[in-house]
């Protein structure tokens, strides 16, 4: 088997539908917007494509994106792209697919994930998010502001403001409850959602639900599949996301990755 850089746009995307909601944030990353920030590998087996691992590089450090229904075949491609990887990455790995670093690698977990999908719109539909306003830049200072208080840590791209899809909910002319997109495409009819958080001090009033039901409804103006990812160990806001219709599609981990010395 060798491993083959793509470059066909058309090829990955064929590839990707197959599975939408496993592949939400590739499909996204197909966009011209995220597109040159990614490098693409494949593996064929009697001239079929039947694995893609996604490097994308537009973060602080590289991530690495191997989810697959068939975690083996992965595992296999990633094995023979080892030469070709980051001396250091994050990685976001279908259940098992690490082990093929354990030998050359330090490996970092950062815990198991859930791959959410919203399957049942209706949900979103029927809760009134018209308290929640559209964040733009003017709100980049408050938002920042809120992220360093209550998600410290977190990966936000300001440039996603840009999107219209921020929505947030201020309570006496302060902002306690966002959400956004870590991907959106309306070329790709797709969407990512991220960074929601709502301020400690307001936690357990439905402001989250509220904020999220109001992206969902812009969002699905516009676009087809709307996903996001929450650790296992997030009780409270899987219970949120299943009320507002979203199901459990895959499970991965996330690891940072760095070459031993």
């Amino acid at each position: 088997m060798r491993v083959r850089q793509l470059h066909d746009k058309g090829q990955i995307e064929g590839f990707l539908w197959h599975n939408p909601e496993l592949h939400i944030y590739s499909l996204g990353d197909l966009d011209d917007f995220f597109w040159p920030y990614t490098t693409w590998y494949g593996r064929q087996e009697d001239g079929e494509l039947t694995d893609i691992v996604l490097v994308y590089a537009g973060q602080t450090a590289p991530t690495v994106v191997g989810l697959s229904e068939r975690p083996p075949g992965v595992g296999e491609l990633l094995k023979e792209m080892c030469p070709l990887l980051p001396e250091r990455f994050h990685a976001h790995l279908s259940p098992g697919v690490e082990a093929v670093f354990e030998r050359t690698h330090r490996i970092k977990p950062h815990g198991p994930h859930h791959r959410m999908a919203l399957r049942d719109r209706s949900r979103v539909g029927q809760i009134d998010g018209s308290a929640a306003a559209r964040l733009g830049r003017r709100d980049l200072g408050e938002l920042l502001r809120l992220y360093g208080e209550s998600y410290p840590g977190n990966w936000f791209d300001a440039r996603m403001l840009d999107t219209g899809q921020y929505f947030g909910l201020r309570v006496e002319n302060r902002l306690v409850s966002v959400a956004g997109v870590h991907v959106y495409s309306e070329s790709y009819r797709i969407a990512a959602i991220g960074n929601v958080v709502t301020h400690p001090g307001y936690r357990n009033k439905g402001y989250g639900k509220l904020v999220m039901a109001r992206l969902c409804q812009s969002l699905l103006e516009k676009v087809e599949h709307i996903g996001l990812n929450v650790k296992t160990d997030n009780a409270a806001a899987i219970t949120c996301y299943r009320k507002l219709g979203f199901d459990t599609v895959a499970s991965y981990a996330e690891f940072t990755i760095e070459k031993q010395g």
